[in-house]
């Protein structure tokens, strides 16, 4: 099993070592969305849901997300992250609107944060889901992907188109 990097001799899964790997910068920024109707966004876009600030709440509940992502991930390594950035955009579908959600990840170290990117993401549109269910729960949670990478030993990457 020496081409499975995630395995032990016994064929069970494993924490990979990195312990040999050099400490690089390495960053990633993945992305998801949330689909709306019009009473959500104006209620968003004003500050008048009752559970309060959607974004503020879903931007704490994404950093949070990103912090413990090798809690919720059974073989992601803690990380000591550097910084966590998350930005919304709104763009009309008419006759909804989409809470585009962007997040970017950066530490200093021996493996990459796609997770937390990723597990960031989902956690800030799960946070806006939750948040606003009382109003409508026929919101659609988007796809969410990485959409670039840095560092580390497989290089970069970034989604074509």
């Amino acid at each position: 099993m020496d081409s499975f990097t995630h395995f032990n001799e016994q064929g069970r899964a494993k924490m990979v070592d990195i312990s040999d790997k050099n400490e690089t910068v390495r960053t990633a920024v993945a992305v998801s969305s949330v689909v709306v109707n019009n009473d959500i966004y104006e209620a968003v876009r004003q500050g008048a849901m009752k559970k309060g600030d959607v974004l503020a709440v879903a931007q704490v509940a994404g950093v949070m997300a990103a912090k413990n992502t090798a809690q919720i991930i059974p073989m992601c390594h803690p990380l000591s992250l550097s910084g966590v950035d998350i930005a919304f955009d709104w763009t009309e579908e008419k006759p909804s609107h989409r809470l585009n959600i962007r997040v970017a990840v950066k530490t200093k170290g021996s493996t990459g944060v796609e997770m937390e990117a990723l597990t960031s993401a989902s956690a800030t549109a799960l946070t806006v889901y939750d948040m606003c269910k009382a109003v409508d729960k026929g919101m659609v949670i988007g796809e969410t992907y990485l959409l670039e990478k840095t560092g580390g030993k497989s290089g970069d990457f970034k989604r074509e188109g």
